[in-house]
């Protein structure tokens, strides 16, 4: 499995304990992450640094999980934050952290949570993820595009604003989190 689909998948399921159990310290994380029964995850292997910024990056969308809350009860006022599956609001929390925060390009970071969902979540999730995160991606390109475009006139465009779902290989091709790309 690539590094940063290993991340991901372990930032997930670090920040599905957070959300069912409050802050947790690195050693409960490992427990629960590492010695559970998901068999993509090979705790004797996985390297220290890996499980470092998985555990990062779950904190990260944890201590950010209003904004994203508040996005996605805009963008769907009849899911909001409660009625939603908690595997399907951790995976929103995570991809919106990582689209609004531009760790990683936004297509990278769809796919890798649609695909999460395939594997995670409900028949019906995978799709529901997929637009709401899409929908949240045009809006924050949108809004980038008004800022640059207000300095030079009245009106935005959002042409190019909308992101589209990658292929799930393209997910494995990503640059490090934080790398320029």
């Amino acid at each position: 499995m690539a590094e940063q689909m290993l991340i991901r998948r372990m930032a997930f399921l670090a920040l599905f304990q957070l959300d069912a159990r409050g802050e947790l310290t690195d050693a409960e994380l490992e427990s629960s992450v590492l010695h559970g029964d998901d068999p993509k995850i090979d705790a004797p292997g996985v390297k220290a640094s890996e499980q470092s910024k998985a555990w990062t990056l779950a904190r990260d969308a944890f201590a950010d999980r209003k904004r994203c809350d508040d996005v996605m009860k805009n963008l769907a006022p009849e899911w909001p934050a409660y009625r939603q599956a908690a595997v399907d609001r951790a995976l929103l929390r995570l991809a919106h952290f990582e689209i609004h925060s531009a760790r990683v390009p936004v297509p990278i970071a769809i796919d890798a949570a649609v695909e999460l969902a395939k594997e995670f979540s409900t028949e019906k999730s995978p799709g529901f993820i997929n637009a709401l995160l899409d929908q949240a991606a045009k809006k924050k390109a949108a809004k980038k595009e008004f800022k640059k475009d207000a300095k030079g006139s009245d009106t935005a465009s959002e042409e190019d604003a909308g992101p589209q779902r990658v292929s799930g290989d393209a997910a494995q091709n990503e640059t490090e989190p934080g790398a320029d790309d």
